[in-house]
């Protein structure tokens, strides 16, 4: 997942730290020692985390912004007549100061969030909206801005300027810049309270998971559970008040996922699996008046702005286009899909009947089915997988995969400074020189968010007098962490899961865009997901495999024979991977395409969706509505489709490379040099064909999840 949250694309995404106009700081006790109003001296000049403290944020973000609004107001105040060089140029580099912070505590508030991070975001979070309607809102910048827009043939600019001029001229329109006076004032508090309500949607997620432990005394009751999974459980316990001897889970899917997976104790497992799908339902933490509010406060927004839902002005700025594109594409998927997580759940029940147990198959009981009939079919087993996939042995499988590709080395650097002591950091050397740095923050801990995600401390781009500034990329996981002398293992969801998000790295690490508006990942949301989705297909490769699958204790190379088995099963299980992730999607633009206010009651809204495209009972969508945060706090809003729609085109990706060879040269240089070095200087579609030759084809995502 690439996170950019509300705010972060709302204010952040014009402006960009660079070291070509100093800023006059105002008299400012409080910032005599701020950290944030020093460079940086450290490597690379990333952040200088020990130096910050939680009351550094606020001072030193009020001062970003008023330096902002003065650049801005010189831009306004010019008396030449309106051209790219003095007014699209000053205001993409505007705001250094306000990037330096805003991307440090952004980062923070996912990752090492705490009850004083809490409050600080409710403070902060309201004036980063407003500043940033101050900025879409100023009737003299857009008049200027407009002005260029509407000149740009006489200005004789690049394919790149172009594309820049056009990009900032469509974020004002999004922005609100045509919106009527008379209701601009509600378009401000609209954009304020959703800023609002998204960040307490997160907080309540992240709350209620951390609340609930099952905790389990007898170990009788384990039955199924390997030596491993209970040593961690027993380890979870023991660092838990009053919980010493016992056993622990938690709904963090670390813990969660192999306890459905193995636990014979069916009662054990719907109570896991109860507080997990109901979690911010009902209680403290309940989302279901703030999602009422999201999804009509989307709508009034989309109208003010000229549309007849929000699913269409979100995807006016993407691929799709329109909702009705995403219904067509998501429903060709979907009909294969359910038909094959029918058949699965088919020989579910009848497993089920062999165990004696009567009634129908329920959510908690499929993973149990799925991981008992994989064992049987394939005799393919969880946990002699694991073994071979030591977190530190896949790294250096991905690392390998980047060599191969891209000619890129990683060397880890301890001078460089972390914000957590499991945090570490990497440079990446392409032909001798250092070109990025990339932080892997791999375990999961009660200030973090659940997921995995890729940001930027720093966005790669090159400031005005032609310097490029590499990027400070993070990559957060939420992977098991190490138990007693054994290392953290990873299984095949959270092997791809590294793989994903390192593609989403390398979007970043070797993007060579001029602005940074338009540098890395800042590209249209359905397309984001393609070369994150098109690096998990390296992660199983047999001749991958071979590099780094070796067993954490022996040594031994992974065998060939579970390499065959690990190909064999490749398709297993895919009717439910691809129905339950369809029906968060379709869920996702049912909220979105409403027309009308609504008054949403839960769960009795989701369930009419989800039985209106035939859902079965015993699968629920990917992610219930009340902890559904990429759609309600994670910035996918009408956008969780994209993993399909980018699956469409990561699939044809890599056919292209089965065909040539997948470490081909010419064909992985066409993709650096068409794909990953061009973040959003084109349109999307017209990257892919000078990669690709043609438009994508949807048979080949078909064939490779099995559903044809």
């Amino acid at each position: 997942m690439k996170r950019k949250s509300f705010i972060m694309s709302l204010v952040v995404a014009t402006v960009v730290l660079s070291g070509a106009c100093k800023k006059k700081t105002a008299e400012n006790p409080e910032l005599a020692n701020n950290p944030f109003m020093k460079e940086w001296n450290t490597p690379y000049g990333v952040p200088p985390f020990e130096e910050i403290k939680t009351t550094d944020y606020l001072p030193a973000i009020q001062e970003g912004m008023r330096q902002q609004m003065e650049n801005i107001q010189a831009i306004c105040d010019s008396k030449e007549e309106p051209t790219f060089a003095n007014t699209i140029i000053p205001y993409e580099y505007s705001g250094e100061l306000l990037t330096k912070v805003s991307s440090v505590f952004m980062n923070l508030a996912e990752c090492m969030n705490s009850p004083e991070m809490e409050k600080l975001s409710d403070t902060i979070f309201p004036l980063l909206t407003r500043h940033g309607d101050d900025i879409m809102l100023n009737a003299k910048l857009f008049e200027r801005i407009k002005a260029v827009y509407n000149n740009r043939e006489k200005e004789n600019l690049n394919d790149e300027q172009m594309r820049l001029l056009e990009v900032i001229y469509k974020d004002f329109e999004r922005g609100g810049a045509n919106v009527p006076a008379d209701k601009q004032a509600r378009f401000r508090e609209i954009n304020e309270k959703l800023s609002a309500l998204t960040l307490k949607f997160g907080n309540n997620v992240l709350g209620a998971t951390n609340d609930y432990v099952l905790f389990v005394d007898n170990e009788e009751d384990l039955k199924g559970l390997t030596e491993n999974q209970l040593a961690t459980a027993k380890e979870t316990a023991d660092g838990m008040e009053n919980a010493k001897g016992k056993y622990a889970f938690t709904i963090h899917l670390p813990s969660m996922e192999p306890f459905l997976q193995n636990c014979q104790n069916r009662e054990l497992r719907k109570k896991l699996w109860t507080a997990y799908s109901t979690r911010c339902l009902d209680g403290n933490y309940s989302n279901k008046k703030i999602i009422n509010e999201i999804v009509n406060l989307r709508l009034e927004k989309a109208k003010i702005l000229g549309f007849d839902n929000y699913a269409n002005y979100v995807l006016d700025d993407c691929m799709a286009k329109n909702a009705d594109n995403v219904y067509e594409l998501l429903m060709k998927v979907w009909e294969p899909a359910l038909a094959k997580a029918k058949e699965e759940a088919t020989q579910y029940q009848k497993m089920m009947a062999k165990d004696g147990i009567s009634g129908e198959l329920q959510p908690y009981d499929w993973r149990y089915y799925s991981e008992k009939l994989r064992k049987e079919k394939y005799d393919l087993n969880d946990d002699d997988i694991r073994p071979y996939l030591a977190l530190d042995s896949a790294r250096k499988g991905l690392f390998y995969v980047c060599e191969r590709l891209y000619g890129l080395t990683f060397k880890e650097n301890n001078e460089i400074p972390v914000y957590h002591k499991d945090v570490k950091a990497y440079e990446v050397i392409d032909n001798n020189e250092v070109i990025a740095v990339v932080y892997m923050d791999f375990f999961p801990r009660e200030s973090k968010r659940s997921g995995a995600w890729m940001t930027n401390f720093r966005e790669q781009y090159y400031d005005r007098d032609g310097n490029n500034h590499i990027p400070v990329v993070s990559l957060v996981f939420n992977f098991t962490k190490p138990v007693g002398d054994k290392p953290a293992m990873l299984n095949i969801d959270e092997t791809q899961t590294l793989y994903h998000e390192f593609g989403h790295a390398l979007h970043s690490i070797l993007s060579r865009c001029h602005y940074p508006t338009l540098s890395g990942t800042n590209v249209p949301r359905d397309f984001v997901e393609m070369p994150s989705q098109f690096m998990e297909h390296f992660a199983f490769e047999p001749e991958v495999l071979k590099v780094y699958a070796h067993h954490y204790k022996t040594g031994e190379l992974i065998p060939d024979a579970l390499v065959k088995k690990i190909e064999a099963a490749a398709t297993y299980g895919q009717g439910f991977i691809n129905t339950e992730l369809l029906a968060a999607s379709i869920l996702d633009m049912d909220y979105h395409t409403v027309t009308s206010p609504v008054s949403i009651k839960l769960p009795d809204y989701e369930n009419q969706q989800m039985d209106k495209i035939g859902l079965i009972s015993s699968i629920i969508s990917r992610y219930r509505s009340p902890y559904f945060q990429h759609i309600f706090a994670g910035g996918y809003g009408a956008g969780y489709y994209s993993y399909t729609w980018s699956a469409v085109l990561d699939n044809d990706a890599y056919q292209c490379f089965k065909d040539h060879g997948i470490f081909d040269p010419a064909t992985a240089t066409s993709f650096r040099t068409n794909i990953l070095e061009k973040g959003n200087t084109a349109d999307a579609m017209t990257l892919y064909i000078a990669f690709r030759g043609q438009e994508p084809s949807i048979e080949p995502l078909l064939k490779n999840r099995g559903l044809k």
